[in-house]
């Protein structure tokens, strides 16, 4: 029976310090949750542990992070193995610590799975960037051929690529085809999405400077005998090669973004890591870091492509 008048006196204390914490008198509540003794040899803990635990919250939002831990170290000789007193003390190592410190110990745990997703995002963009161009090459010879049938299907297709989201196109790739019995790969469905797209927006730019030369180029190759295909090959197409880079390097930057999107289909890229990482630990610092790799990436692939630019228009420098 003398155990009850304790229960009933520890139960109080719980009540005259919740109304202490409502109207934001935390050190009051601090002081009436101390006077909860420690158990003794043999009786009841959990009051007590109650306590600590109440105690180290309202210091945690008090930013007091060295007096919450030796409450949690109180808390851990009596319970080794409570939860919410471990939860606590890696907070409190977190909050204490610079936070320069943080992002160096954030990086070297989660840039070796960031970096793999990386090498994933770079692969489809070289893939993507070595065959778009050729097929945008083709549409877009196809699209100013004066055979009928050849022009409209080239048309169509860059009508309906250009005219419908890439997302939409990967989804239809992916989860579309099987039921017309075409089941592939993330990997296959991401670079025929992605290879098929960029083709239909390079070869308007193609097409663009082609169609920019002008017309007495043509006619003054075939008078030397050249065929069509020789005169565009030899003569029309490299003198357009000046005009397109720009156009064709933003295009390439803009991919690099894209890549993002094949995250929906299964494909374990930059985007899908760093998506993964961070709804396991809720750390910001991860996507932080996906940014500078993304930044990176379209950092170098600008230089290169200013580098093109003025490696194949020299000898229009003055």
């Amino acid at each position: 029976m003398s155990s009850v008048p304790f229960i009933f006196a520890s139960e109080n204390i719980f009540i005259k310090a919740d109304n202490m914490i409502a109207t934001g008198n935390f050190n009051d509540a601090i002081t009436v949750l101390a006077t909860v003794k420690s158990p003794k040899k043999g009786g009841s803990k959990d009051n007590f542990i109650k306590s600590r635990i109440k105690m180290a919250k309202l210091l945690f939002a008090m930013k007091n992070y060295k007096k919450a831990k030796i409450y949690c170290d109180e808390v851990l000789k009596l319970d080794p193995d409570n939860k919410n007193a471990k939860e606590f003390l890696i907070s409190f190592e977190r909050h204490s610590t610079p936070k320069f410190i943080l992002f160096l110990k954030d990086s070297l745990r989660f840039l070796p799975a960031l970096l793999k997703g990386a090498l994933m995002t770079l692969s489809l963009v070289i893939i993507t960037m070595i065959i778009s161009p050729f097929g945008g090459l083709f549409i877009a010879i196809g699209r100013i051929t004066k055979i009928q049938p050849l022009s409209g299907i080239c048309w169509l297709i860059i009508w309906f690529f250009r005219g419908t989201p890439l997302l939409l196109q990967l989804f239809f790739i992916y989860y579309g085809l099987p039921s017309l019995g075409i089941t592939l790969s993330p990997l296959s469905a991401a670079l025929i999405g992605l290879c098929i797209n960029y083709s239909a927006y390079l070869a308007e730019i193609i097409r663009g400077g082609i169609e920019s030369i002008d017309s007495g180029q043509m006619e003054a190759a075939k008078a030397l005998g050249m065929t069509y295909s020789k005169a565009m090959i030899r003569v029309i197409i490299p003198q357009t090669y000046k005009r397109l880079i720009p156009p064709i390097g933003n295009e390439f930057i803009a991919l690099i973004k894209d890549t993002a999107l094949v995250s929906t289909i299964a494909m374990v890229e930059l985007m899908r890591s760093a998506d993964q990482i961070f709804n396991t630990y809720f750390n910001v610092n991860v996507l932080i870091l996906a940014a500078v790799i993304y930044l990176l990436f379209t950092t170098f692939f600008t230089f290169m492509f200013e580098t093109i630019e003025r490696h194949v228009g020299v000898y229009e420098q003055r």
